[in-house]
C-alpha cells in the first residue's frame, strides 16, 4: 500500500463517511495550502520558509510498543494508510513509546513486520516516515518550560490521594490545588530538579493550568509530567520525568505536520485538552499553524475475541496458547499464521466503514471476508482429513496412472495438475456407511460414486477389525468412467467424493483451528473470560494429502476441497515437509 498520487475524483467517490468528508472540506478551502514542511518533524522554527508540503494531507499510526498488534489495530492502520494514498497524502508510522517500564524493541519489530505484512508503506519521496515519540522528548521538554513561564502549566505537590479527592465528580467541581499559584521560578526550578532526578517518584506532577471546575473532567487541570526513574529502551537513562500520552500524542502529531489525527472514540473527552495545548503552544510560537485536527470513529469491536493486552499476555504467560503468534490468537501475527489474508481484512474494513457509533461486529463478518478473498486466490488441493482405506480390487497392484484436476475451476488459465490413481485410496472415513441413513448418497455396499476427477467405483463391502471397526473398504472401478473421457458421460452417479492415491500421498499434520473462545462476548455472563475458553479451539490431525502439497512453501495458501482455506505454517514447515494449518472452513460451522 504506497502512498501515491491522489486517486481520480471518480475512483473515489463512491466512498463516503464523515472523516472523507472532513478532508473534502479541508483542501476545498485550502486549509494546508501554505503549509511548510522542513523535512522531518520539528517546532515551528524548522518549518519556517521551507518548502510547502508536497503531501496533500498527512495521517499517522500510533502504535505503543508494549504489545503486538491486535485485529482492532488493523482497521485503524488501514484507514490511515489508505486515505494518506487516496488523497495523495503521506501516512507515517510513529512509535509512541513515551511509558518506558511496558516498551521492548521486540514490540516495535514485531509491529513493523506486522505492519509491512498488511502492505503499509511510510516511505514517500525517497524519506522513511518512521518516526518515535522519544526523539521529541527534548521539544516536550522545552515546551513544557514554555508553558511554565507563561503561566500555563505548575508544579502540584500533592500525593496523588489527594489529587483524585479534589478532582469534583460529574456533578461537583473540582478544588484548586494550594500549590496551583507557586511562581514562575518555584515551578521552573522545581520542574528542572524534577528532570535531574532530585525527587522520587509520585512527589510532584507537572500540570496544565487550565479549569478545575469545568463540566470536562479532563479540563481539571490535567497532569502532563510524572517522576519516573526508569531506563528507555532508546533513551537510555537520560530522563526521570515522561510526559503523560495525552501531553505528547497531541504534540507529536503537531511536530510531524499532521493535518487529520484520526483515532477511536475513547479519545473523544480529550480533545478540548488536544486543542487547548496545541492552541497554547502556537500562540507561543512553538508550532505552525493550521494545527492537526483530531477526528474520532469506532472502534472495531469483535465478537469471540478480546483484544486487551492485559488478557492476551496472560493467555501466554499462563500458556493457555502456545505464544502471541498461536493461530487462535486475535493478534496479526496470530492472523498470519493461521492464514489469513491482508486483503482479507482490506475487504473488512470497508465493509465494515467508519461511523461514530460503537457496535458490535459479528466474527462471520471477518471469516466472510477471508473466505471470499481466498476463494479467489487460492489453488485448490485434495486432502483426506480422516483417512479410511479405498481397495479397488480389480485394478492393477502394480499400476497407477495420471487423473487430471483443475488447480481452480474459475481461473482456467492455471491449467490442471496430475493426480496419480492406484489400486488403494485414501477417502473420508464419512463417506461410507455399511448401513446408509436416509438421503445418503456416497459409498455403501451396492452402490456406485464417482471418485472427483477419477472414475466411477461400485462398493462391494468392508474389512472389519477384531472390535468391528471398519478398517477397510472395497471397491470395482469402471475403467471406461475415467474423467475427462468420452466414456464417462456414459455414467450417472449421485454422489462424488474425493480421494488421494495412498502410494503417493503426503502424510501430513494438520492443524484444525476454531475460535478460541466459545462465547461472543468472553467474560460477560461467567464473569471469568478464561472460563469461555475453547475447549476445542484446535484439534491436531494426521492427514494424507495429495503429492503436490509436499512441495509447498511456509505460507502458501490452498482451498482443500470440500474442508476449507489452508496455509503451510510459516513457523513449523520446512523444505519437503509443510505442516498446515486451517484458515478458515468453507462455511460457517457456528450457525444454529
Amino acid at each position: 500500500m504506497s502512498n501515491g498520487p491522489a486517486a481520480p475524483a471518480n475512483e473515489t467517490a463512491h466512498i463516503t463517511n464523515f472523516i472523507r468528508n472532513a478532508i473534502d472540506a479541508d483542501l476545498a478551502k485550502g486549509k494546508y495550502a501554505q503549509r511548510t514542511w522542513g523535512g522531518a518533524p520539528g517546532p515551528a522554527e524548522k518549518h519556517l520558509n521551507q518548502p510547502r508540503d508536497s503531501a496533500n494531507i498527512r495521517t499517522r499510526f500510533p502504535p505503543e510498543p508494549n504489545g503486538y498488534l491486535h485485529f482492532g489495530h488493523a482497521k485503524s492502520i488501514l484507514l490511515n494508510f489508505g486515505l494518506a494514498k487516496d488523497y495523495g497524502g503521506i501516512c507515517h508510522l510513529r512509535f509512541d513509546d513515551t511509558n518506558p517500564e511496558k516498551e521492548e524493541q521486540e514490540f516495535v519489530d514485531s509491529i513493523i513486520d506486522a505492519m509491512l505484512w498488511l502492505g503499509c508503506d511510510w516511505n514517500a519521496n525517497g524519506t522513511e516516515h518512521l518516526y518515535f515519540a522519544s526523539d521529541y522528548f527534548d521539544w516536550m521538554y522545552d515546551f513544557a518550560e514554555t508553558l511554565i513561564e507563561h503561566g500555563d502549566a505548575y508544579v502540584d505537590s500533592q500525593s496523588a490521594e489527594e489529587m483524585r479527592a479534589n478532582r469534583g465528580t460529574l456533578t461537583e467541581p473540582g478544588k484548586n490545588s494550594p500549590f496551583r499559584d507557586r511562581s514562575v521560578d518555584e515551578n521552573l526550578t522545581l520542574f528542572r530538579e524534577m528532570r535531574d532526578g532530585k525527587h522520587a517518584e509520585g512527589s510532584h506532577v507537572l500540570r496544565a493550568k487550565i479549569d478545575m471546575a469545568s463540566g470536562n473532567i479532563n479540563l481539571r487541570d490535567p497532569a502532563i509530567y510524572r517522576v519516573k526513574h526508569a531506563h528507555h529502551h532508546r533513551a537510555g537513562d537520560k530522563w526521570h520525568i515522561y510526559p503523560m500520552y495525552t501531553y505528547a500524542h497531541p504534540i507529536e502529531d503537531a511536530l510531524e505536520n499532521i493535518t487529520h489525527s484520526i483515532c477511536t472514540l475513547e479519545f473523544e473527552d480529550q480533545r478540548p485538552f488536544y486543542d487547548w495545548l496545541l492552541e497554547k503552544l502556537a500562540q507561543h510560537g512553538k508550532l505552525q499553524r493550521p494545527l492537526p485536527q483530531q477526528i474520532e470513529f469506532s472502534r472495531l469491536n469483535l465478537t469471540y475475541i478480546i483484544t486487551s493486552k492485559r488478557y492476551l499476555k496472560q493467555l501466554v504467560d499462563e500458556k493457555h496458547v502456545e505464544g502471541w503468534d498461536d493461530p487462535r490468537m486475535p493478534t496479526l501475527v496470530g492472523a498470519r499464521r493461521r492464514g489469513y489474508t491482508p486483503a482479507g481484512f482490506q475487504l473488512m474494513a470497508d465493509r465494515v466503514g467508519v461511523s461514530k457509533q460503537n457496535s458490535w461486529i459479528e466474527f462471520t463478518v471477518l471469516e466472510d471476508c477471508m473466505r471470499e478473498v481466498m476463494n479467489e486466490s487460492c489453488e485448490r488441493r485434495v486432502a483426506v482429513l480422516d483417512p479410511l482405506k479405498l481397495i479397488v480390487t480389480n485394478y492393477p497392484e502394480d499400476q497407477s496412472e495420471e487423473c487430471l484436476a483443475p488447480n481452480h475451476p474459475l481461473k482456467a488459465e492455471l491449467g490442471k495438475r496430475a493426480m496419480p490413481f492406484s489400486r488403494e485410496l485414501w477417502i473420508e472415513r464419512e463417506d461410507f456407511q455399511e448401513v446408509p441413513a436416509k438421503g445418503y448418497f456416497r459409498l455403501f455396499p451396492g452402490n456406485q460414486v464417482r471418485l472427483k476427477y477419477g472414475f466411477v467405483v461400485k462398493c462391494t463391502g468392508c474389512e472389519k477389525d477384531a472390535a468391528g471397526n471398519v478398517i477397510a473398504v472395497h471397491c470395482e472401478y469402471s475403467p471406461d468412467s475415467k474423467s475427462g473421457t468420452p466414456g464417462a458421460d456414459n455414467y450417472k452417479t449421485k454422489g462424488v467424493i474425493h480421494w488421494v492415491s495412498a502410494a503417493h500421498a503426503y502424510t501430513c499434520e494438520v492443524r484444525l483451528f476454531d475460535r478460541l473462545f466459545k462465547t461472543p462476548h468472553p467474560g460477560k455472563e461467567s464473569g471469568n473470560y478464561l472460563a469461555d475458553l475453547n475447549p476445542n479451539s484446535k484439534q491436531v490431525i494426521t492427514a494424507q494429502l495429495e503429492p503436490s502439497l509436499k512441495s509447498s512453501k511456509p505460507e502458501d495458501r490452498f482451498q482443500f476441497e470440500r474442508h476449507g482455506y489452508f496455509v503451510a505454517d510459516r513457523k513449523d514447515s520446512k523444505d519437503g515437509a509443510p505442516v498446515f494449518n486451517r484458515a478458515v472452513t468453507l462455511r460457517d460451522a457456528w450457525k444454529v
